[in-house]
């Protein structure tokens, strides 16, 4: 056990080095605040022009999307950071990862939000048609609270699959936590940094995992 405390719990090198895990810590939120929005925005955008567009248009839409989720985000990271400079555009690490986090889950929230809109029962179109509402307001004010209303477990989980997906950004060296943690194991030659990089995100993440975890329980209650 002491062998153990040695290597994976040695508070020296904890102290030496939690200056750069706090650091790496505040890249891992920025990337997730930067990241998450636009790629709600992006597949909710996607979703949008499913519901208002023609047949050939839908079936476009459904093969942009499952393009976009079958392409893994390490291969769209690569691409971006690595290829595109060939082509005269090179973009600066955090941009690239923001880019490929979100590009990648516009997929995953544009058929989630798909989803939830598509659940919503036709009665409630027609009912907003006849109160007055144009197609454009009835779909913001009647129908989407409603959609998203439905969607909410599936829409956090993969949020939260964002967030751990942020750790990607040490392929273009963003020092983010996990890089962090990385460099510090080197600087101190002991694998504790490691330890508190898990300890971190699990302190980070297991009370959002909760939260999905009662919202996908209350959702299906609901459906019983």
């Amino acid at each position: 056990m002491e062998l153990f405390l040695q290597n994976f719990a040695n508070i020296d090198s904890l102290l030496k080095v939690w200056p750069l895990l706090l650091q790496g810590l505040s890249l891992t939120l920025l990337l997730s605040v930067v990241a998450l929005p636009l790629g709600l925005l992006s597949g909710l955008m996607v979703a949008m022009a499913y519901s208002f567009g023609n047949s050939p248009v839908r079936r476009l839409i459904i093969m942009l999307i499952d393009l976009l989720r079958s392409f893994p985000v390490l291969v769209l990271l690569v691409l971006i950071y690595y290829s595109l400079p060939f082509f005269g555009l090179a973009l600066p690490g955090f941009a690239a990862v923001v880019l490929a986090l979100v590009i990648n889950n516009t997929g995953y929230y544009g058929e989630i939000f798909r989803a939830g809109i598509e659940s919503v029962p036709r009665s409630q179109h027609e009912a907003a048609a006849a109160l007055g509402f144009h197609r454009g307001s009835a779909m913001i004010y009647v129908i989407l609270p409603q959609a998203v209303r439905r969607v909410i477990a599936p829409l956090a989980s993969n949020s939260l699959e964002l967030v751990k997906m942020t750790s990607l950004a040490s392929l273009v060296a963003l020092p983010e936590l996990l890089r962090s943690a990385r460099v510090a194991q080197e600087q101190t030659y002991n694998p504790t940094p490691l330890t508190a990089a898990a300890v971190i995100f699990f302190v980070l993440l297991w009370p959002f995992s909760r939260w999905v975890s009662q919202m996908e329980k209350k959702a299906i209650k609901e459906r019983a």
